[in-house]
């Protein structure tokens, strides 16, 4: 059976190619994402940065832990209090107390791409340790010590907080830009003290302490945590996991798509030469068994391949992702074992299945019957691919019909908007045969005698058509739908924005979170606004008892509010906003006017506050709304600014531009500096899930043309011998190509609508903004691309196959 497979696999060498191709980039795709989901489970260990060389550190408690009857919820407080003025002066009889200060650093003027400086009290400095490298340390308060060589003693660098003169610098550490002021320029800039150094022994410390559940005592490892963003590794590992989760799953249902239907449909381009083994004597079991033992040889092969250019690709998408911000500097792809046993089984599974179920169905043919159903498709649908598909457009249109019903927002999360579309293309696969004819008989309509055989070839083939078709709308489908639904969200939001913002300007910090004090004081004292200024905050609840559910909010005055926002509220008024009530979204467990909500407020302080009114969810950016009293430590960052009646726009813009330290927007600004409401890294992420799996499909096509024109090589011969000349044959064959693109296309835009038609029923249901965008410039490019590529490969392998003489073809 061995040899008679090799024999077989040489002899149908062109056709086996693209199954191998096929089979070895899709178990490369799978060892790829593979290899970079692994690298995502397990973060290095870091050790302490800033205060590597401190013995005690201090720091105020800033994890909210509430019991349950499930066990303590804990959670992240945005607002921790600070340290106490009588634990500091406490900790000062055990020995010398070091406050830590950090704040933002802004430089108007420096070097292009200097961001993410931090300023620090230069006491701070020798517990990293920095050590000076040249200058001296800085002694008045317009002077400052620089971390890195990006500037030099003697260099004056103007920031809000005044021009400052570099009088010295220290060696870069690597963890951060530090700006070293004197302690008491540090302590007018930063008043709070989050965080201090004690050098005294860490017994008596936590014996001073004892009993104080606000502050926690750190010392060796766990010093890290008095460190920026000590949470930054497992937050980039949970990013990470999730891209390539999604990544992952896409890819594997790509390739396992790609696959399968390229094995099957190499296997029934077979059905003559089945026809003709069946005629001479062989039984369904010797043509079953020879079909499985070619697929599992070019399997085994493929798959093999697949690995070791899975293996070699996978430390350059670690790299890609590093340099393109999505994950940090130590992620590093490649090693483990797990990734390689899963993409080879699973491509050798997926060769076996797909070539199986076309060759079960050989078997089961009657020899005539054979051969008559090699020349003449049925035209029939095969109950088993009916089935399939039934289930997969009944589960799409159930799961999103539940999704509608109980919870719309899920279907605007990046997880259900990238997965969802797979179900829709899956069930336009499967059932393609049946949607090309229709499509081909509606709109196939081309001129002349060559026209006429491209519309009887692509509706007597129409299994060949489909699978010529399938990875076209794939392709499309996916670009369509994923981007479609980024630029649906997108103007939702958008939308969404510029109805609720009733302001003529919104103000934010030109630096920093919040504004300095003196400039919102000037900013309340413009004349001829409403000035509303607003804090972001956070409050938890308990929903069911058990789960501890975070929602943001902002902290703002009812009055100014009513007059500068037009918030889509549902029951209830904004106007009875006050200290011991608070403004809810219907995501809330419990949103009716008038209920008591027990909350956790910033700081971590508990309150039983009355639901005052209820807002739409929207698109998810709504959130509650406080008075500032139940926002203790936010800082504002914006000011709704609104004209009064009569009074000069332009007046008060300048007035607002007089102001040190802000950012002025109008309303037309603001709403366009919502879109995209994607960050960078999310943009990079939808693209780098989008491109792994274009890249595939777009491939596929080629293959799959090339697959296609090799096997046609005896009609070719019939058409040279009716009269055709070489270069009508290549005409037929760009024609035929470009139709089968065009139906694909059609396909994967009619799947994209189907999907996106989904995220504006949610957006509906959740009172929000629902533009239907569909992405056609990038459906044209992509398209486009899919043309070129079949064109290519169809008229390659046909010029190919038309090399000789008509009779020797």
């Amino acid at each position: 059976m061995l040899s008679t497979a090799l024999r077989t696999l040489y002899a149908r060498r062109a056709s086996f190619v693209g199954g191998f191709v096929a089979l070895a980039l899709g178990v490369a795709l799978l060892t790829v994402m593979g290899q970079a989901l692994a690298a995502s489970l397990h973060a290095p260990h870091r050790s302490p940065e800033r205060f590597a060389a401190a013995p005690v550190v201090v720091r105020a408690d800033d994890t909210l832990r509430v019991p349950t009857p499930a066990g303590p919820r804990t959670a992240r407080l945005p607002h921790a209090p600070p340290l106490r003025p009588a634990v500091l002066d406490a900790l000062a009889t055990l020995g010398r107390v070091t406050p830590d200060r950090s704040f933002p650093v802004r430089p108007a003027d420096g070097p292009a791409g200097l961001a993410g400086l931090v300023g620090h009290p230069w006491s701070t400095a020798r517990f990293a340790p920095y050590a000076l490298t040249a200058g001296r340390a800085p002694a008045a308060p317009d002077e400052v010590v620089t971390a890195g060589g990006w500037t030099c003693p003697g260099a004056r660098l103007r920031t809000a907080h005044g021009t400052v003169t570099v009088v010295g610098t220290v060696g870069d550490l690597g963890f951060e830009r530090a700006v070293f002021f004197t302690d008491a320029r540090a302590a007018a800039l930063a008043p709070e003290v989050r965080q201090a150094v004690v050098e005294a022994d860490a017994t008596a410390v936590r014996a001073v302490l004892r009993g104080d559940a606000r502050v926690r005592v750190l010392t060796g490892t766990e010093r890290r945590l008095a460190d920026a963003d000590p949470d930054r590794d497992a937050e980039a590992l949970t990013a990470l996991n999730a891209l390539f989760g999604t990544a992952g799953g896409v890819s594997a249902f790509v390739s396992v798509f790609v696959v399968s239907s390229t094995f099957a449909f190499a296997v029934a381009q077979r059905r003559r030469e089945f026809g003709l083994l069946r005629t001479a004597g062989a039984t369904p079991g010797q043509l079953r068994r020879s079909v499985l033992a070619e697929a599992l040889l070019v399997g085994a092969l493929a798959s093999a391949a697949g690995c070791a250019l899975g293996a070699y690709a996978a430390p350059h998408l670690g790299a890609l992702v590093v340099d393109g911000g999505l994950a940090p500097a130590w992620y590093r792809v490649g090693g483990a074992v797990w990734p390689y046993h899963l993409a080879f089984w699973t491509g050798l599974l997926v060769a076996l299945a797909g070539a199986g179920g076309a060759a079960w169905r050989a078997g089961r043919t009657p020899a005539v019957e054979a051969l008559r159903e090699a020349s003449v498709e049925p035209a029939r649908l095969p109950r088993a691919r009916w089935v399939c598909g039934t289930l997969l457009l009944l589960t799409a249109a159930t799961t999103l019909a539940y999704a509608l019903w109980a919870d719309p927002g899920d279907l605007l999360h990046r997880k259900t908007w990238v997965s969802r579309p797979l179900l829709l293309v899956g069930a336009a696969a499967v059932l393609s045969p049946v949607l090309v004819r229709p499509l081909a008989r509606l709109f196939v309509r081309p001129p002349g005698v060559l026209g006429a055989l491209v519309r009887q070839n692509v509706l007597t083939g129409a299994r060949r058509t489909a699978s010529l078709a399938a990875p076209v709308m794939v392709t499309v489908a996916l670009a369509g739908s994923l981007l479609g639904a980024t630029a649906t969200l997108g103007g939702a939001r958008a939308a969404e924005v510029e109805r609720q913002t009733a302001a003529d300007f919104v103000v934010t910090p030109a630096e920093g979170t919040a504004f300095a004090p003196a400039a919102l004081a000037r900013l309340r004292r413009v004349p001829d606004a409403e000035v509303s200024a607003t804090a972001t905050t956070a409050v938890r609840t308990l929903e069911d008892g058990v789960a501890l559910v975070g929602f943001t909010a902002r902290a703002a005055e009812p009055g100014p509010l009513e007059r500068t926002v037009r918030l889509p509220v549902r029951a209830g008024h904004l106007a009875d906003l006050d200290d011991e009530s608070i403004v809810v979204t219907r995501e809330w467990a419990r949103h009716r006017v008038g209920e008591r909500v027990r909350v956790w407020r910033g700081d971590g302080t508990p309150r039983t506050l009355r639901i005052a009114a209820v807002l739409a969810t929207g698109t998810g950016g709504n959130g509650a709304y406080v008075t500032p009293a139940n926002a203790p430590g936010a800082g504002v960052d914006r000011v709704d600014v609104r004209v009064r009646a009569g009074a000069s726009a332009v007046t008060v813009a300048r007035h607002l531009r007089s102001v040190e330290g802000v950012r002025l927007l109008t309303k037309a600004q603001w709403v366009r500096a919502s879109w995209p409401p994607q960050n960078r890294a999310t943009r990079l992420g939808v693209l780098l899930v989008l491109g792994i799996a274009l890249l595939y499909t777009g491939l596929s096509v080629a293959n799959t043309a090339l697959m296609a024109a090799s096997a046609r090589r005896t009609e070719l011969a019939t058409l040279r011998l009716t009269g055709l000349t070489r270069a009508q044959i290549l005409r037929l064959t760009a024609l035929e190509s470009l139709t089968v693109v065009a139906l694909g296309s059609a396909l994967g835009v009619m799947v994209t609508l189907a999907d996106l038609s989904g995220m504006t029923a949610a957006l509906h249901l959740l009172t929000a903004p629902a533009p239907l965008t569909v992405p056609w410039r990038s459906l044209a490019w992509t398209t486009t691309a899919c043309a070129l590529l079949s064109l290519c490969a169809s008229l390659t392998t046909t010029g190919w196959c038309l090399r000789g003489r008509p009779t020797r073809v």
